[in-house]
């Protein structure tokens, strides 16, 4: 049944094959590959084109929260639902950059911020701002990657000037499922935003949220959409729905998404974009220590670190810095896959590539999947 799909893996594996014309078909089949095996394929891959100890710490900033006019039915900062979040002024240069140097110092290779808004339509005076602030942090050498909506042409056009090195705009789900999740916005026009970003020579940076109500199809797409992009996204952060008191997403949630559901859609982002980096990103406190070593070792190579994710909770840099020291992992440095490694640039000696502590990371991940159900 899975001789196929293992044998088209192989083939991507050592020819070092990147695709864009994935069939839902063919992503479906990876998806569903016993699990242990799909990690094990994932992982592969990864350390063809990744060196697997280098995880990238991010933090994100909201630097503009709540009020927002869109009807995202899982966000806190929407101002058509109760979350009990308050709208605020955009924050002040010198305020955020004071958190930019933090995180710098804290670890953090790359600053992220957002602003809760549609886009960026008569806030002129705001926009020469965060044009100042994505300089300012590029002196930092820190990697700068701002979500603020959608955006035409000359908008990403003056971003570049600026020095910023990623857009972020997720397209948070499949085509299918999208329009029961967002009203406000059209998928294309996520599309024609991700479009002018890449017109303008900005990397990007989408992905989405597991556990919004979507069936593993969904999720499937979602990937599907991602992996037969014109170039793959450079990041794609892979969010778990951290479900907010007073969203319609929120209050119909009634448990988060499994580990092993959050697993499999990692390591199939892997196989289908290898040059990617994948961001395990909101959600994360809710996963054992274990189970985000294995996502590690499924292709994850990026986390976010910080105060908080926007509104959310988030791991902390002291918690990271534990996690790392103990699992033998180390920070990727601002801007190292600047242009993506068609082969792998890091010094590991290939026999040792493929490590034989995967087996203990597996040993001590198996009570915890045999709770869920799970063979290995």
């Amino acid at each position: 049944m899975f001789g196929a799909i293992r044998h088209q893996i192989r083939k991507s594996s050592t020819s070092t094959v990147v695709r864009n014309d994935w069939t839902r078909e063919q992503i479906s089949e990876i998806y569903h590959l016993p699990l242990i095996e799909l990690v094990f394929r994932a992982a592969t891959i990864h350390r063809q084109f990744h060196d697997p100890r280098k995880i990238q710490q991010c933090t994100l900033l909201s630097i503009k929260t709540g009020g927002c006019t869109e009807d995202c039915k899982y966000c806190s900062q929407s101002s058509r639902y109760n979350t009990g979040v308050k709208a605020t002024r955009m924050m002040k240069i010198d305020d955020i950059m004071e958190k930019a140097h933090i995180a710098k110092a804290k670890g953090s290779t790359r600053f992220c911020m957002g602003s809760a808004w549609r886009d960026l339509n008569g806030r002129n005076r705001t926009f020469k701002n965060i044009l100042e602030i994505i300089t300012q942090v590029r002196a930092l050498n820190m990697e700068v990657c701002v979500t603020l909506g959608m955006l035409d042409e000359q908008q990403a056009k003056d971003l570049k000037e600026a020095g910023l090195t990623a857009y972020n705009h997720n397209l948070d789900t499949s085509p299918e499922y999208y329009p029961k999740i967002i009203s406000t916005r059209s998928y294309d026009e996520r599309l024609n935003t991700i479009d002018n970003i890449r017109k303008a020579g900005i990397k990007v940076c989408s992905g989405g949220i597991l556990g919004l109500g979507e069936k593993e199809q969904d999720r499937i797409g979602l990937i599907h959409s991602l992996a037969n992009m014109p170039s793959h996204p450079e990041s794609v952060p892979i969010n778990a729905l951290v479900p907010i008191p007073g969203t319609p997403v929120g209050d119909m949630v009634k448990k988060p998404v499994g580990f092993h559901s959050f697993l499999r859609a990692i390591a199939t982002a892997r196989i289908c974009m290898p040059k990617t980096i994948i961001r395990f990103s909101a959600g994360r406190t809710q996963f054992s220590e274990t189970e985000q070593v294995m996502a590690f070792m499924a292709g994850a190579n990026s986390v976010f670190t910080g105060e908080k994710m926007l509104t959310t909770p988030s791991v902390t840099w002291d918690q990271d810095n534990q996690l790392f020291h103990k699992w033998g992992f180390h920070n990727l440095e601002s801007f190292e896959y600047e242009e993506g490694a068609e082969e792998p640039n890091f010094t590991l000696p290939p026999k040792n590539r493929f490590r034989p502590d995967h087996a203990e990371v597996l040993k001590a991940a198996r009570p915890e999947l045999e709770a869920q159900g799970l063979a290995v």
